[in-house]
């Protein structure tokens, strides 16, 4: 699925319609170029959730936790790790257990397509806006419009 994303006001609707879908275990895989917008739709999807301070980057923490949230979630950002063995020295495993992660760069995870309930999405810049290209895992099938 392709969804056009001309300014923000799109980004903001993208990151509600999936939060209103997101549960705990769901995997929401955001890649594309440095600047395409993934930390932007990874803010959408976490104000949508009713988080309303401050949203941080984990580009330097890597992972920034949302314990609050309904469903609990973890924002991740990989693009640091220089193997996919590093996820393990995180700990993820155990910050994802009953939540929901965000991952950015989730190729230097290791990725998360093989996981039925991964959410793929590639932002690409379009114009002055942005392409998001939508890969639904098997779980993902009938929640997404």
């Amino acid at each position: 699925m392709r969804i056009e994303l001309p300014d923000l006001g799109a980004m903001d609707a993208l990151g509600a319609s999936i939060a209103a879908r997101l549960r705990a275990g769901d995997v929401v895989a955001l890649t594309g170029g440095l600047g395409a917008g993934k930390t932007t739709l990874a803010r959408a999807i976490i104000a949508a959730l009713g988080h309303g301070g401050e949203v941080p980057s984990p580009t330097f923490t890597i992972l920034e936790t949302y314990d609050a949230l309904d469903p609990p979630l973890v924002h991740a950002d990989f693009y640091r790790l220089k193997t996919p063995a590093e996820v393990e020295e995180l700990g993820l495993d155990d910050y994802r257990e009953g939540a929901a992660l965000l991952a950015e760069w989730p190729d230097h995870a290791g990725g998360f397509a093989h996981e039925t309930q991964c959410l793929g999405i590639t932002l690409e810049t379009m114009g002055n806006g942005r392409l998001a290209i939508v890969d639904p895992g098997p779980d993902w099938l009938g929640r997404m419009p």
